[in-house]
């Protein structure tokens, strides 16, 4: 088997060569099915704009303010970092640059031209960006993240464009030497003591620097057009030769089904989240038709066997299989969404929109405090406290405080890194089809301009309380006739429907990609969409999820509320005040309403709310909040506790049968404790007791 995955990665490579022509450069990339709009383009509105301001007022928008690892990082002339891989000021860079313009947002847009100043003006003659001033401590990973941040500067603020640029290519310059110096930067060499990435995170993670190289090749290639492309080769190839090649692990019989394995960079779940990426990176520069198939399996492989009912993988750092109890880490689910989201612009899949949609609404909520001020490390499916847990706490690789919602409940990553989730959510929420086409890719409250044609000015507006109601009203200017779509989801029912201008409704009939398509013409168009939200029921393990449309529904307890003195990750000793925003605190949360219910999936009906209208709850993502509420027959029983949480959802428990009860059901993101996989009654069997 290693044989034959060695020679089909070996083939992919030959392909990629046979079609690059190296010393001028003369390669096309295979294109973008929907192109990006320059972040700014799009801004959201509604229950949208009310998370990304949360934000900004949150956590995310005051970590360079006061956090040690933004505020005081080396990447600032500061002594503070969390790992030998200098990561948490770019994770900080890549998120906060979309929120600041995202939301035209002064104050953070200072930050972010604070940091983008100190770095470009503090680039090594070499051409090196960032702290590191020795070979050994030099890690190509962190600058991937860098990269990113700069692209989207660069659209945001084309004042900035040309400096922006230059500091790449001089990096990419060196970038090249060094990893053709047998692959400096990206191999650590023990007999050199090189100690930039001493778990080999960054080996998994060849592909993400090839990404932004993509973009400098294709819009900025100035006069290294093949030195770009062979950095990009060398990047592949540098995780070949260390065996991080994605194409031989997401393959049948090698890709682990359950969570028997032996842990390693493949299985680490961050980096699958990035790493579904992988195969379609390198299918734009190896036009190699079967790394399409590839990513198709990859994402068929991941979903069936290793993600939560949420959207996100299960993966306590390493996979957890398809366990309630296991943890699915915040950085994977805004990882995951910006993977699917760039799937489907890539590709033009619509199960991809669906997957980023379904973590987005479900996932990245659940993870965050209502006010976007603490954030746990970990959730689970089913959470039914959020406290320190006993040493035997059900993770794999996560500390007993993981499940809490703090300032950085276990490693830091996710504090820096939380922020990208909504705003890329935004920011590639439209695509472009041509020239004359736009679609509205990723729903929601969000609106677009644009130019079409070179100069014929474009408006959209689409104003919707979705996913929280089944319908989008669109508002439409422009200066030109031109062809409009919109991504209609795979789980909605035949019976959707649409009406122009408050006339009749009609069918909705998308085409594979998920588009239905609108010619509109110049001038102003109005245009209604109504998308029949069923009610879906998903059995997994005897045990059932229900969703109406891209919602998970879940039973919230309700809690008292804990908060003290953030904790520092490495020893769970109070940090000192001067490091901590007094609005950062960390949280317990103990329930005190009952949790243990199994229910009977058969009667699960809308309770209230089925498609609300005006302004929504601020903040939406609370158990206070007004929401769509569901409810189901449940009844009490006695439910095991493992490994301090509860057990994996028992098979038809015995249950007592006058504890029935109607039992309301809010959306997932909004139960910060919650049971959304739940036991199911077998009446016909009459398991109940009398």
């Amino acid at each position: 088997m290693k044989a034959l995955l060695g020679f089909i990665s070996t083939l992919v490579y030959d392909i990629a060569a046979q079609g690059t022509n190296s010393s001028t450069g003369s390669m096309t990339l295979v294109p973008f099915k929907l192109d990006s709009f320059p972040l700014g383009s799009i801004r959201a509105s509604g229950w949208l704009h009310d998370q990304l301001r949360l934000s900004a007022d949150g956590l995310s928008g005051h970590l360079f303010d006061f956090y040690r690892y933004v505020a005081q990082s080396e990447w600032l002339g500061g002594t503070f970092e969390y790992s030998e891989l200098h990561e948490s000021a770019p994770y900080w860079f890549n998120a906060i640059v979309p929120l600041a313009w995202g939301l035209n947002d002064t104050r953070l847009q200072d930050q972010a031209r604070q940091f983008l100043d100190y770095t470009l003006e503090h680039q090594a003659k070499d051409g090196w960006l960032g702290p590191e001033t020795t070979r050994q401590t030099r890690g190509i990973w962190a600058r991937s993240l860098l990269f990113f941040g700069l692209i989207q500067y660069a659209e945001a603020d084309v004042s900035q464009q040309d400096r922006i640029v230059t500091a790449m290519h001089k990096f990419v310059t060196l970038t090249h030497s060094m990893l053709q110096n047998n692959f400096t930067g990206l191999i650590q060499q023990k007999s050199l003591e090189d100690d930039f990435d001493p778990f080999g995170y960054g080996l998994s993670r060849t592909h993400e620097l090839p990404i932004s190289l993509m973009w400098l090749y294709e819009h900025h290639p100035g006069n290294q057009s093949a030195i770009i492309l062979e950095t990009i080769d060398l990047m592949f190839q540098g995780g070949r030769v260390v065996g991080r090649d994605w194409t031989t692990f997401f393959v049948n019989g090698v890709f682990p089904r359950n969570t028997t394995y032996k842990a390693s960079g493949f299985t680490h779940g961050v980096n699958i989240a990035e790493g579904l990426r992988y195969p379609s990176v390198l299918y734009r520069y190896t036009k190699n038709e079967s790394l399409v198939q590839q990513t198709l399996d990859a994402v068929a492989m991941v979903v069936k066997y290793h993600t939560a009912l949420s959207g996100t993988l299960i993966a306590d750092e390493h996979l957890g299989g398809l366990s309630p109890q296991r943890g699915s880490e915040l950085c994977m689910a805004v990882e995951s969404m910006f993977s699917y989201a760039w799937l489907y612009r890539l590709h033009a899949v619509s199960d991809f929109a669906d997957r980023a949609e379904r973590a987005a609404f479900n996932a990245l909520p659940a993870a965050v405090s209502p006010d976007w001020w603490s954030h746990q490390y970990v959730t689970q499916t089913n959470q039914p406290w959020s406290r320190n847990l006993t040493s035997a706490n059900p993770f794999f690789d996560v500390v007993s405080y993981g499940n809490t919602f703090g300032l950085e409940p276990n490693f830091p990553c996710c504090t820096v890194n939380h922020g990208q989730g909504y705003p890329k959510y935004v920011s590639s929420s439209y695509g472009r089809l041509g020239s004359t086409g736009v679609a509205h890719i990723l729903l929601g409250p969000t609106s677009l301009k644009t130019t079409l044609g070179g100069s014929s000015a474009v408006q959209v507006d689409c104003h919707t309380n979705y996913p929280f109601s089944s319908s989008l009203e669109y508002t439409v200017t422009s200066e030109v006739a031109f062809d409009f779509y919109v991504r209609i989801p795979e789980w909605t029912a035949m019976n959707s429907s649409f009406a122009m201008q408050n006339g009749h409704k009609s069918p909705l009939k998308p085409e594979a990609d998920g588009l239905h398509h609108f010619r509109l013409e110049q001038g102003a168009t109005k245009l209604s969409v109504f998308l029949d939200m069923s009610i879906n029921i998903v059995m997994r393990n005897g045990s059932a999820g229900v969703y109406r449309g891209p919602l998970l529904y879940a039973a919230a307890a309700d809690y008292n509320e804990t908060a003290f003195q953030p904790l520092n990750w490495t020893d769970r000793s109070a940090l000192p005040t001067a490091q901590v925003d007094p609005r950062s605190r960390d949280h317990a949360l103990i329930p005190t309403s009952p949790w243990m219910y199994a229910i009977d999936p058969s009667t699960v009906a809308m309770e209230s709310g089925g498609d609300l209208r005006g302004p929504l709850s601020n903040p939406i993502f609370s158990k206070h909040a007004i929401l769509p509420t569901l409810a189901v027959d449940a009844y009490r029983f006695d439910w095991p506790i493992d490994h301090d949480t509860a057990a994996i959802p028992p098979i038809k428990p015995t249950v007592d049968v006058s504890s029935r009860t109607r039992l309301k059901l809010i959306p997932y993101g909004a139960a910060k404790l919650h049971i959304a996989q739940f036991p199911v009654v077998d009446l016909a069997a009459n398991t109940l007791i009398s």
